[in-house]
Parts: C-alpha cells; structure tokens; sequence
C-alpha cells in the first residue's frame, strides 16, 4: 500500500450528533472518511466537513451483515456510533445495540482492521438491572470485546452541544409549558461536551490510549436532575414550575404515549434510567479510564450552554446580561 495514502476510517452511524464532530475531526487530520449509514441520500451535509471526495456517505445497515462488510471494506480504522434511544419495528435494542455490535465487531476483525472504536454509555452497568435499553448496551460491550480483544469502548454521560437531544428539548418545553415533570430529582448527573467525547474518539482511533479497555467520559459537574433542570431553566430564561412526578405514574403515563404513531417524549425504560446515578466510576477514576487518559481537560457546562441556549429566551441572544447579545463560538 502507497504510504502516502490517508488512512481510511469507516464510521458507522457518522451523520449524527457525535459523528458531525468527529468527522469534522478527523477530516481536518487528514483522514479519508466514509459515514455508513442506513440512508445515505440524507446524509451529504457530511461532505462539507472535508475536501472534494474526503467524506463520503455509504449505505449500512448494521442488521445486514453483507452492507457491513462493504462499508468497512479496505478501512484501516472503524468506529460504530449506532444507538438508538427507543425501539420501533426491526430497529430493537437487541438488533441494534447487540446484534449490530457484534457484527461490527466481527466484520472488522475478519477485515484486518487495525482499530476499533465504540461508543457505549456510562452506567449501563449499574442500570442493566432495570433498563433493557442499558442490558442491551451492556451486552452489546461484551460481544464487542469477544469479537475484537483489542477494541476501545467510550461510555460518554449525558452529552451537552449546540445539537443535543436533551438540553435543547428541555428548553424548547420550557418555553412553552407552565408546567415541566421532575421524576428523579435526587439522581445525578455528569454531563460531557460531545466536542470532548469526539476528541477521544478521534485520539483513541489514533491509538493513544490502551487497547481492550473500558472508558468513562464525563464533565467537571456532578448535578442532582432537579439541579440541572433549574440550570436549564436559568439559560432559557423561563420559569415554569418543576413538579415532582412519582416515578410509577410516569412510566404509566409514557406507556400510554406510546401508542401514539410518533416518536416519544419519553418511554418507561428511559424512567428507570432516571432512577440511576449517570457519575464516572471511582474505578475509573483510580485506574485513569476517563477524559484524563486522553489528556483532555474536561468542559464545564458554563463555557457552552449558553452559546445555545439563548434561543429559547423571550428575545434570544438579546435576552441575556442586560441585553448583550451571546455570540456562539
């Protein structure tokens, strides 16, 4: 092989929140980049993160072992996104967070791949007992680890960005309801910049840390539910009323909206996920399996929140700090 081809990486799931910013990193270091994805007819914003022809959208589905082994044919470096947050039709957490995985996994070993990236979520060890989504993930680690010894698994908390699902969703309800449920008040939180998960990523599939390994990823700030939600609050500029809702009535109440034909709110897997602490592990913390592994110095909530957040304020980027307005950076 020429030496002075770029190495090619192989994303699986790369058109999404995590993926936009890895891609973009790694296309700035030069690598050749194909975003495997189920419909790639939807994804060509992902070439504008490089130069002509450096990333290309491929079709993949990781139900479908043979589009597998295309999409990751040739690749020096493949690295697999794919999560779903609930289950619909054939995309089940078993197919996906699973099945999918494992087949990741073991096309890319049969393929001579030299490294391979996944991307987990924190605490799905502590909350496998009650969440089939976190089971699912959980199991999900191990097939990978079976297939491929050599695989790095990131576990990234909740993740904060200009587009994240939580944090905008909030406060999009925020400014509209009077009125917003807390279920798990006491539980806490550790959220991460998806700008900090992407880089350990991206220096992971460089080969910077240890192989084999299991890797923790969360912010500066440890926060209860309750004290993040009046955060939110604080950055969108609103004030509706945080109402504690047993934990029961919400599970009952988000099967109902279940059956509804479109995606939920919330499902009652995703209430037991709230009953679980969602911290980086004192394991992991002793044994250097978190951010500083990758020396990277985590960002705080502080630096980045409000350069989004702002736009569910009454008056938007004008309604902040006596009318200064927020620029993003």
């Amino acid at each position: 092989m020429d030496r002075n081809i770029p190495k090619l990486v192989t994303i699986f799931g790369g058109s999404g929140f995590v993926g936009n910013h890895l891609v973009q990193l790694l296309a700035r270091k030069g690598y050749r980049i194909r975003v495997a994805v189920r419909r790639p007819d939807l994804a060509g914003d992902v070439r504008m993160f490089g130069s002509v022809g450096q990333v290309v959208p491929v079709q993949a589905n990781l139900r479908n072992e043979a589009s597998v082994q295309r999409a990751l044919a040739g690749a020096d470096i493949v690295i697999n996104l794919v999560g779903i947050g609930h289950q619909a039709g054939k995309q089940t957490f078993e197919a996906v967070h699973v099945g999918g995985a494992e087949t990741v996994a073991r096309a890319a070993k049969a393929a001579g791949v030299t490294t391979l990236v996944h991307m987990s979520a924190l605490g799905v060890d502590k909350a496998a007992r009650v969440s089939v989504y976190a089971a699912s993930k959980l199991k999900g680690e191990e097939a990978v680890l079976a297939a491929f010894p050599q695989a790095v698994i990131i576990r990234p908390s909740l993740m904060f960005g200009q587009a994240d699902g939580f944090f905008n969703l909030m406060g999009a309800m925020a400014r509209i309801l009077p009125v917003m449920p807390l279920i798990s008040g006491k539980t806490l939180f550790q959220p991460v910049y998806v700008g900090d998960v992407a880089e350990a990523m991206a220096k992971a599939a460089e080969g910077a840390v240890k192989t084999g390994r299991i890797y923790e990823l969360g912010g500066p700030d440890v926060e209860s539910h309750r004290k993040l939600m009046e955060r939110i609050l604080r950055e969108a500029g609103r004030n509706p009323m945080l109402v504690s809702v047993p934990s029961g009535l919400m599970k009952f109440m988000a099967a109902l909206l279940g059956i509804l034909p479109f995606k939920p709110l919330i499902t009652p897997d995703q209430v037991e996920l709230l009953g679980v602490d969602n911290v980086v592990s004192e394991e992991a913390r002793k044994e250097k399996r978190t951010l500083a592994a990758f020396d990277i110095a985590p960002t705080g909530m502080d630096e980045i929140l409000p350069t989004y957040m702002w736009r569910f304020r009454r008056h938007g980027e004008f309604d902040r700090d006596g009318g200064s307005p927020v620029i993003p950076t």
